[in-house]
């Protein structure tokens, strides 16, 4: 299980001559000087530093985005018209988000530019939950991809097996369904291709 790691606030010393701490919204230069070994994020002034994923939850990225690359971005048994990230660093004013996976339609990104992060932001975002950043993806990060104007947001849980799939209307997260263990899905904007949830899972741990 991944150790949660509690959110880091940046402190400074400011002299009223009583030595009073202040908080201060943390910067980029704060998120880059993190360890390689933990993922960085700036939520409302927050820096959140999280280590990176235990094998379930990599398992559930990795065979979502093989799943979604042939049909959706090569075009091979799909309709094409997508590219695909994992991980990218995304800029939405002071706050820096990294999701999972992210998808943009090519008839708004005609190629994926060569920069370190992204300021555009995507047509679908996946966040694949762990007991450590489940409540910050449901709650803190879906209102920044409502404000910013995401049109999918994909909540896969390794743990509880289960895909819950969100759109939004005028502002609004929409909950278009929600489907679990091995059941097959036709799932908002990637409906034209049946997905198999079972291929996301670890096997179940068999009983001595």
């Amino acid at each position: 299980m991944i150790q949660e790691l509690s959110a880091i606030t940046v402190r400074e010393e400011r002299d009223t001559g009583m030595g009073h701490e202040t908080k201060r919204p943390a910067t980029y230069e704060d998120l880059v000087a993190l360890p390689e070994h933990q993922v960085g994020q700036i939520i409302d002034g927050e820096l959140i530093a999280q280590p990176r994923p235990a094998s379930r939850h990599a398992r559930a990225t990795s065979r979502l985005g093989g799943e979604l690359y042939g049909p959706f971005e090569r075009g091979r048994g799909g309709p094409g018209g997508w590219y695909f990230l994992d991980e990218p660093e995304l800029h939405f004013g002071a706050d820096v988000l990294v999701p999972d996976l992210a998808g943009w339609r090519r008839d708004r990104m005609p190629e994926v530019p060569d920069t370190p992060f992204f300021t555009q932001p995507p047509d679908w975002v996946c966040e694949v939950l762990s007991p450590s950043t489940a409540s910050l993806d449901r709650s803190r990060k879906k209102r920044i991809y409502a404000r910013e104007g995401v049109g999918h947001v994909w909540l896969v849980d390794p743990q509880a097996r289960t895909l819950e799939v969100f759109r939004l209307s005028g502002g609004q997260w929409l909950e278009q369904g929600t489907w679990s263990d091995d059941e097959r899905v036709r799932a908002e904007p990637f409906e034209a291709v049946e997905l198999e949830l079972g291929v996301l899972w670890l096997p179940e741990a068999k009983a001595k």
